[in-house]
């Protein structure tokens, strides 16, 4: 009796976590990763600044499920059976040991991510996964007495009992044409995790200068978030612009990424408190120049910006501080009001909004309720999370229910 086959479509995190968890569980089927590009795991060796954030240090199950902006509901029960801690015993036992950072982040120990790539190689190796690089898939057809007949872009042909799509997002048309040609729906792909591009001259300036914790506001979105903001040559970055995208993803695309961003540089003071420090500054200091004394924790240079940028002169000194220019001042420093022009993805993270359809998957199996025999796992998905290690988290998870489920 020959051996049952299980094609995996993507040689990326979920595919790989799929691929070795099946051929561990059951060393009688054959399983196959087809990647269509020319290396594995390419978005695994970038991650993280080349750093790989493996997952984040979330261990209570609906805690992680809200940090999706997209599939929160769906992962809940995926999380029960495999979450952080699962992760983190996994690599673990195969002599990877991950570190926590201030932030929650989690890294290999070596702050490589070749570490990663190495363990997941070598663990698909030994578990006798084949691997076929520069395999892209054309078509896909479901065989009328089970399994799948495919056709990949070499003219090459194979069959299969079982098919793993984990071809992750589905920016690339020819990814979502296969989905639909199975019986799938698509929700719409649109960019998440982006970084904001502001043309404001004085801002751009101040490339390379990071606030730790600003809390940025879309108005026309009712989006706010709190966290580290970075300023770069193109506009704002960091953890909390990434997130605000991650939420805004379709709201965001739909304003074809034009509007304003309110910043507030303080936000643990309201602006009677912000006036009050003023106030205090004015006191104290009558004789030094307001653009020489910044109130902590803005940076020195960003200060003398929104100094300049509230219309208060380089040369003024805090006894000469009209009522009229404080009070510009302060709605400097707590709704600095910033055009946002477009945007560019995060380099480390090629996140997409969108994907198949969630209600038409059996979170518990990962199976697809339309098709039998098929399975996802991964970006392919409508689920995006915020950046920190989430996206990672939800590619282990799906890919280990898809793969145990493939293995029965």
């Amino acid at each position: 009796m020959s051996k049952q086959q299980v094609i995996v479509v993507g040689g990326g995190a979920a595919g790989f976590f799929a691929a070795i968890t099946c051929a561990e569980a059951n060393p009688k089927i054959s399983v196959t990763v087809l990647e269509r590009g020319p290396q594995f795991l390419s978005k695994v060796r970038i991650s993280g600044g080349g750093r790989c954030n493996v997952t984040h240090a979330c261990f209570e199950p609906r805690a992680l499920a809200t940090r999706y902006p997209r599939g929160e509901r769906a992962l809940l029960a995926p999380f029960l059976a495999f979450q952080p801690t699962e992760t983190i015993a996994w690599f673990a036992a195969r002599g990877v040991k991950l570190k926590t950072e201030a932030d929650g982040r989690m890294f290999p120990v070596t702050d490589s991510s070749q570490t990663i790539v190495d363990c997941l190689m070598a663990a698909a190796q030994e578990a006798g996964v084949k691997l076929a690089l520069n395999c892209g898939v054309e078509k896909i057809a479901r065989r009328e007495g089970g399994g799948f007949d495919l056709k990949l872009v070499n003219g090459e042909n194979l069959s299969c009992d079982r098919l793993l799509l984990a071809t992750g997002g589905c920016r690339a048309a020819a990814v979502g044409e296969l989905v639909v040609a199975l019986g799938h729906t698509l929700e719409p792909p649109v960019p998440s995790l982006f970084t904001f591009h502001i043309e404001t001259p004085w801002l751009r300036e101040l490339a390379g200068i990071s606030v730790e914790n600003a809390e940025v506001t879309i108005l026309a979105a009712k989006l706010r978030e709190r966290g580290p903001v970075l300023v770069t040559h193109w506009g704002l970055s960091g953890p909390g612009i990434l997130r605000l995208s991650a939420w805004g993803a379709r709201v965001l695309h739909g304003l074809d990424y034009k509007f304003s961003l309110l910043v507030n540089w303080l936000p643990h003071l309201d602006a009677a408190q912000v006036d009050a420090v003023l106030n205090s500054r004015r006191a104290s200091q009558p004789a030094k120049l307001v653009v020489n004394t910044p109130v902590a924790p803005v940076p020195a240079r960003l200060w003398e910006q929104l100094v300049l940028a509230a219309g208060i002169a380089r040369e003024t000194r805090w006894a000469d501080v009209a009522r009229a220019a404080q009070h510009r001042l302060v709605q400097q420093l707590t709704r600095t009001e910033l055009p946002v022009t477009g945007k560019s993805l995060n380099k480390d993270e090629f996140v997409t909004c969108g994907g198949v359809r969630l209600r038409e998957v059996d979170f518990k199996t990962m199976a697809s309720r339309v098709c039998p025999g098929l399975y996802f796992a991964g970006e392919v998905l409508d689920v995006d999370g915020v950046t920190g290690g989430f996206n990672f988290q939800a590619a282990w998870t799906t890919g280990w229910l898809a793969g145990r489920s493939l293995a029965v």
